[in-house]
Order: structure tokens, then C-alpha cells, then sequence
């Protein structure tokens, strides 16, 4: 089946314009994948704390990973923040509050540099901004942020995906001009369920199955089964690429491009994993009508330039 095809044979977007990644679709596509349209890195002529070797990794693998970003102060800092957040009573059953599937503690946490002062500081960090703005080539806004916890022996894992797949489908994200940047609050080993990553899987966008269901939002958050790439894809980039998960102590930064895909395990020890998580989304890339959902998601998992939002 063609692209063309594809696109008139998937559930009907409210965005009615060329879709050069089209998903969510009745058939697959002839292909396994499609190429991607845009550049990886777009600033390398801007000043940043990236040099040319970092850059190169990024654009080659799909993310960086930077040990030490943060020193101990800030990182106590930060941790003191989420145990408050996490502990908000009044947030729990509220739609930005995500738990686990089978139990009330609370997963993530969207919004949050809405709901805290020192997380809405950290987003206009110089440290981050400028590496953001070496990757996007333009001023970003914050597209999504959220705070992410997988406690010790409970917390879940998380299903192969592009992050872009979800944001273009849903959200009316046009291109691929975002970047996130994931600060680790925690140690990060291999059996507390780190972030695992496919280099140059972000160089491809692979089209998913399934027509996106109404309000899915409310269980893609938990358990995502649309928006999930097939398995013959996966096999095939992850023979070409591998997996890598980035470990090391609390204090780093996981920069990674908007379509690499990634994936996690349950945490199956007795360390919490936690990471505070920030989508910066380049301003003249910000989100139109949905391309392959009926309705656009809620404020708190999509902002938009200049917007504010309130629980």
C-alpha cells in the first residue's frame, strides 16, 4: 500500500495536510519504514557547551548522554521537589497524576514546571537551553513535561516507541524539530529499569497499526498499546543498531531526538528510578490539528507556545 493510500485509509485527522509520516493506519505500508525529512542537529553554527564530537554522537546515534550535569547539591535539590510533588494527596485521581496499573502509586506526573517554581526555573537553564538550541537551530518552548518515578519492584515498564509517532498522531506535531532531555535524579543500573534506546533508529519513522481509539490518552499513559511499532521493524533496526541504556549515577543528562525509539523494563530491584523530563519544541514547529486522532490531547500533555495551564 502506498503512502497516498495510506493516508486516506487510516482513521480520518483533523488536519487535513500532506502527511509526509503517516500512522495509525488500517494496512501497513509496502515498506517497513519511511525516511526521515528533517536534519538531526540544526544549530552546530550557534555557541554551546556541545562541541563538534558531541554533536556528531547525537546526530549519529539519536541522543547524548552527559554524566555530572547536575552537581549533588542541585540533585538533593531536585529530589526534595519530587517527594513533595509526589506527595500532593490532592493530586492523586486527577488526570496529570498517572499510576501504576495495578496500584495508586503515582508513575508520572505531567506539567510539572507548572506546578513547581524550581522545575519551571530549570527549563530556562542556560546549561540546557543552549544545548537544546545547538540541536533544534531555533527558539523552543516546552511541549511536555513531566516528572517520572518507577519504584523499587513495582514500577512498570514502558513498550517500544517513537515519542514523535505520539506527538504527530496526537498531539498535531509537524515535523521533527524537538528534542528531550531527561535530568536523572537517581542512579541508573541495569536492573532498576533504565531508559533503552536503538541508535539510529531516528533516522527512520516506522508507520504503526491500529486506529488511535478516543480519549486514548487515559490508557496510553499506562500501558500503551497503539502507537507501538511491529515487531519485524524493531528486529530489523535493532539488528542494525543495537540497544544501549545509559547508566550511571544521579546528575546526568539523557539528551534525545523526538523520534529515536526507546523503551524500558520493570524495575526489578529495590532502588527507585526517577527522572524529571522536558520536551523543548522548536516554536515554528508548534502542534497543529492532530494528524491521525479525532481530537487533540489535553493541555497537560501538550502545551503550546506562550500558554498557561492550571490543575
Amino acid at each position: 500500500m502506498s503512502v497516498q493510500t495510506a493516508s486516506r485509509t487510516a482513521n480520518t485527522p483533523l488536519n487535513q495536510h500532506q502527511d509526509p509520516y503517516p500512522t495509525r493506519l488500517a494496512r501497513p505500508l509496502d515498506m517497513p519504514w519511511l525516511k526521515r525529512q528533517e536534519a538531526v542537529v540544526k544549530g552546530r553554527d550557534l555557541d554551546g557547551p556541545l562541541g563538534a564530537a558531541e554533536l556528531d554522537e547525537f546526530e549519529d546515534k539519536g541522543f547524548l548522554f552527559e554524566p555530572d550535569f547536575l552537581d549533588a547539591e542541585e540533585v538533593e535539590a531536585l529530589r526534595e521537589e519530587l517527594a513533595a510533588l509526589l506527595d500532593r494527596d490532592d493530586f492523586r485521581g486527577e488526570e496529570f497524576a498517572v499510576t501504576e496499573p495495578h496500584s495508586q502509586e503515582i508513575r508520572s506526573l505531567f506539567a510539572v514546571h507548572f506546578l513547581s517554581e524550581r522545575l519551571r526555573r530549570l527549563t530556562e537553564d542556560p546549561r540546557l537551553t543552549r544545548r537544546v538550541a545547538q540541536i533544534l537551530g531555533g527558539e523552543a518552548y516546552v511541549h511536555q513535561s513531566r516528572i517520572n518515578y518507577k519504584p523499587g519492584f513495582e514500577g512498570q515498564g514502558f513498550a517500544w516507541h517513537s515519542d514523535f509517532e505520539t506527538w504527530h498522531a496526537e498531539d498535531g506535531m509537524p515535523a521533527m524539530h524537538a528534542v528531550s532531555a531527561s535530568i536523572v535524579l537517581t542512579e541508573n543500573h541495569a536492573f532498576n529499569g533504565p531508559l533503552m534506546l536503538i541508535p539510529g533508529s531516528h533516522r527512520v519513522f516506522v508507520p504503526c497499526l491500529g486506529e488511535t481509539p478516543e480519549a486514548h490518552h487515559r490508557q496510553s499513559l499506562k500501558r500503551q498499546r497503539f502507537g507501538v511499532p511491529g515487531r519485524e521493524a524493531l528486529s530489523r533496526l535493532i539488528r542494525r543498531g543495537g540497544i544501549e541504556a545509559p547508566t550511571g549515577a544521579a546528575g546526568g543528562l539523557l539528551l534525545f531526538d523526538c523520534n529515536v525509539l526507546h523503551g524500558s523494563n520493570a524495575n526489578m530491584s529495590p532502588d527507585p528510578r526517577s527522572n524529571v523530563f522536558f520536551v523543548f519544541n522548536r516554536r515554528d514547529n508548534a502542534c497543529v490539528a492532530p494528524y491521525a486522532a479525532k481530537a487533540p490531547r489535553p493541555d497537560f500533555l501538550a502545551h503550546r507556545p506562550g500558554s498557561g495551564w492550571s490543575p
